[in-house]
This record gives C-alpha cells, sequence and structure tokens, in this order.
C-alpha cells in the first residue's frame, strides 16, 4: 500500500489542473475498491470547486435542491475537525431521510466517511470516500485506510487550492532543521513517543517543535503540518 501510496501522492503533486485531479480521484478510488471519492472546497470569497466520481445528475440535483442546507455530512463536518463516519450522524429529521432516500436512489451508497479540512483565510473543504457494504465490512475498511484517507485529503486539497491560484495559502517561513526531523518522524508512521525517543528529545520538547511547525505551515492540526510539508518538499521520506 505505501508505493501506491506515495505513486497517488506523487499524481496529485503533479496535477496542474481539476482535470488532472479529477483523473487521480478517479485512479484513488479504483485502488480503494470503493464506488465514490469527493473532494468539494468553498475558499474565502465563496467560490466552489470540486473533483468527484458521483453521476452528473445527482450533482445537479444536488445543487438544484440546494441539499447542502440538510445534508448532515455537510453540517456535521462544519461543526467538527475531526474525521466523521457517516453512520455517527443523525439521519431521523424527515426531510433528512427523504434525502437520505435520492441519495440511495442515486447509488452515493450506504457508507461514507468524510474529512473536514478547514483551510487558511476561511477556507472550508470536504475530502469523503463512500460506498455500498455491511457495517462491519466499512469498519474493518475504514480502520485500514483511516491514516491515509487524512493525508490525501490534505495532500488534495494543498494541490486544489494551488491550481486555483493560491489565493488561499500562506506564505510558508522555512522551518528549522529540528522542525523538518519531528515533521520527517511523524510522516515514517512513528508516534510522539517513539519519535522522541528516536530524536533523544523529552515529548514535551517534541510536542513545542511540532506546534512551531504546524504555525509556520497555517496547519490547522498535526497531520496537516506533515501534509503539508511533504507536498512542499520540505520533508522526503
Amino acid at each position: 500500500m505505501q508505493a501506491k501510496l506515495s505513486g497517488f501522492i506523487s499524481a496529485i503533486q503533479q496535477a496542474t489542473t481539476l482535470d488532472g485531479l479529477q483523473s487521480v480521484i478517479i485512479g484513488l478510488r479504483d485502488h480503494l475498491g470503493i464506488e465514490h471519492v469527493i473532494y468539494h472546497s468553498v475558499n474565502s470569497t465563496g467560490q466552489q470547486y470540486a473533483v468527484l466520481t458521483y453521476s452528473p445528475e445527482w450533482v445537479d440535483r444536488y445543487l438544484a435542491e440546494d441539499y447542502a442546507r440538510i445534508d448532515p455530512v455537510v453540517q456535521g463536518c462544519f461543526r467538527r475537525f475531526h474525521a466523521v463516519n457517516w453512520k455517527n450522524l443523525d439521519w431521523s429529521g424527515r426531510a433528512t431521510r427523504n434525502f437520505l432516500g435520492e441519495a440511495l436512489d442515486a447509488g452515493v451508497g450506504n457508507q461514507g466517511y468524510s474529512v473536514p479540512i478547514r483551510g487558511p483565510n476561511g477556507q472550508f473543504a470536504m475530502f469523503t470516500v463512500s460506498h455500498r457494504a455491511r457495517d462491519e465490512t466499512w469498519e474493518k475498511f475504514t480502520a485500514e485506510h483511516v491514516a491515509d484517507l487524512i493525508l490525501f485529503a490534505h495532500f488534495v486539497n494543498q494541490r486544489a487550492l494551488e491550481i486555483e491560484g493560491g489565493h488561499d495559502l500562506n506564505v510558508m517561513r522555512s522551518l528549522s532543521p529540528r522542525e523538518i526531523d519531528v515533521l520527517t518522524m511523524l510522516a515514517m508512521g512513528l508516534n510522539r513517543a517513539q519519535a522522541a525517543d528516536s530524536l533523544a528529545i523529552s515529548e514535551h520538547t517534541f510536542r513545542t517543535y511540532v506546534e512551531s511547525a504546524r504555525f509556520k505551515l497555517g496547519a490547522n492540526n498535526t497531520t496537516q503540518a506533515v501534509a503539508r510539508a511533504v507536498a512542499e518538499g520540505l520533508v522526503l521520506i
């Protein structure tokens, strides 16, 4: 999986248009063996853009009916900073149940997992995978791929912002050698205790370097900081 992961990350970085990013999304969907992969963003000026594998008919229907106002996935992600399993959202309202019925008929899938992304200057985005599967099958899938999905989410978001002209990108300050060290350890899959031990520093000092790097990169969390550092070539795995 790691070789494929690196290949998709490279493809994301090489995409120069949203159509190119769309091709990467389709390839990722096929590799994961699921029905849909979706990236949708609203930037600081209200401009929206997306790369996704839903049918054009469903996309048109969703926009025409302004379903974002009642979609539990959109509403749930907007209120959260962590990834969301659709099964943990509230689908009990009558309008919501009717919307769900339409979504299922459109082939959206009964299972989904969405990663909310908050970029600089008020940008908000979501990276979603969905599929038709039994609960236990989907639980196994998300447990196996959650780290990769979060990483993909931030790589796709970073590249999409660059393709759209970089209006929401912050000018990044250079990282110190130690800040690069701590992000490299995290990118390699080590937890904080293991990484701190490898660098012969305390966990408190390790966290200080992580927070400093996160601030310089304009990242909202550690995962986003690692993704941005790798995307910019500041960290090599």
